[in-house]
């Protein structure tokens, strides 16, 4: 004998698993399934909760601010929602840091950003509207004038790349 003692005797649970061991799959899903019906009131019940759960945090995460409120101001419905959208997807894809500044410099600059501010009621948004704005100012399209102003957008424009695209 491998033991000292005698085994215990099983308990019923113990005895209940050994029995259906290799039993058929199909039947024990169909017993279970049998087992687990809620009554018709208490599906009900179930599912008006759920319903006012779901209601709540709609609500709730589009006052809240964060990336929700963003979201719901840069919706796809909107230019801009799909200008950033693009930008997003392509930028997971682009392998290098020119290629990444040539495309933030052509979908960032030409949206109108300017739309958006304060049009929120979250800090989130508006700081994230004023800094795609100032982007779209610095890396949008270059006017031909050799003015200084002109002069010194491209050099912002230039320097700032970088941090722009981190």
């Amino acid at each position: 004998m491998i033991f000292a003692e005698p085994l215990s005797v099983p308990t019923a649970l113990r005895a209940q698993v050994r029995a259906l061991h290799r039993a058929d799959e199909t039947a024990c899903v169909e017993a279970l399934l049998q087992r687990a019906a809620l009554p018709a009131d208490s599906l009900d019940r179930i599912a008006d909760r759920a319903r006012g759960l779901v209601r709540a945090v709609r609500e709730r995460r589009t006052r809240q601010g964060g990336l929700d409120a963003f979201l719901h101001e840069y919706a796809l419905s909107s230019r801009e929602g799909i200008v950033l959208m693009c930008l997003a997807e392509a930028l997971l894809r682009i392998p290098d840091a020119d290629t990444a500044d040539r495309l933030i410099r052509d979908k960032i600059g030409g949206a109108d950003w300017e739309r958006h501010v304060g049009r929120s009621e979250s800090v989130f948004v508006n700081a994230s509207t004023w800094a795609l704005m100032l982007t779209g100012r610095i890396v949008g399209p270059e006017s031909d004038s050799g003015d200084w102003s002109g002069i010194m957008k491209r050099l912002v424009a230039r320097s700032g790349e970088p941090v722009i695209r981190a």
